[in-house]
């Protein structure tokens, strides 16, 4: 049965977060994941996991200044970039969590690579040592103009490049789709590499039961594939999050 994941950075955002898990376990989701939960004081959203059984699948690194989405791809910012690195480290061995997004940031050119290579290296082998895995999303640039990673062949290329074996690539249905599209082939043959896959419907990046995307064959790809993680609900609700549920209540 396909499981699916509450991103609570757009989901059930009017409440904390730890009531916000609650909120997903009554929903009939079966996980959470966040974007930056740092304000929250990590024994609250621990004993909210504890209580509904729930696993945090994942969090981001901070995004930096006002305006900026990432560090790690910022030439002449590493010691911010890693010192974001380690806080997502504590934050996430203090709540369980089993995955670290690791945002690049707006950047171009070879010494952006290489400044980000570097420091995934350096995520990674913080990572390792608490069995967690780093993850790199790439962003569509309607959304994120200039964001450094854009692509899954430019994702597919700095993985291999690390060779690491907890670095996985962030499959997001919404910013591949819009970037690439051709998304069945590309689960098909990314499959080895991905470590989380996210959905929102497209153009809209609302509920995945409407737009261009037909995600019950997305299901049944992975099913095929045989994928079982849940996947990661990252939408934008059209009016409340519960309002909107209507398309997860045939898998509850």
């Amino acid at each position: 049965m396909t499981q699916f994941s509450a991103n609570l950075g757009f989901l059930f955002t009017e409440y904390s977060l730890p009531d916000a898990i609650r909120a997903a376990a009554k929903a009939g989701f079966h996980a959470v994941e966040c974007h930056w939960p740092y304000d929250v004081p990590a024994k609250d959203v621990k004993a909210a996991l504890d209580e509904t059984g729930f696993a945090m699948l994942g969090l981001n690194t901070v995004r930096g200044k006002t305006g900026e989405n990432g560090l790690s791809a910022l030439v002449g910012r590493e010691d911010e970039a890693r010192a974001a690195i380690d806080q997502a480290v504590e934050y996430a061995v203090a709540i369980g969590a089993s995955n670290i997004h690791v945002m690049a940031g707006f950047a171009d050119g070879e010494e952006a690579h290489a400044c980000f290579v570097k420091n995934l290296e350096y995520a990674c082998a913080k990572a390792a040592l608490h069995d967690m895995t780093i993850l790199i999303e790439p962003l569509n640039h309607y959304d994120a103009p200039n964001y450094f990673l854009q692509t899954s062949d430019q994702a597919k290329a700095i993985i291999e490049a690390i060779k690491a074996d907890n670095i996985k690539l962030m499959f997001d249905c919404y910013h591949l789709q819009i970037m690439e599209g051709d998304l069945t082939r590309r689960l098909q043959d990314l499959l080895p590499i991905i470590g989380h896959i996210q959905i929102a419907s497209v153009p809209d990046r609302a509920e995945p039961d409407s737009g261009e995307v037909s995600y019950p064959h997305i299901y049944d790809v992975l099913s095929k594939l045989g994928y079982e993680n849940p996947l990661g609900a990252e939408y934008k609700p059209n009016t409340t999050t519960e309002m909107g549920l209507g398309w997860l209540k045939s898998f509850i």
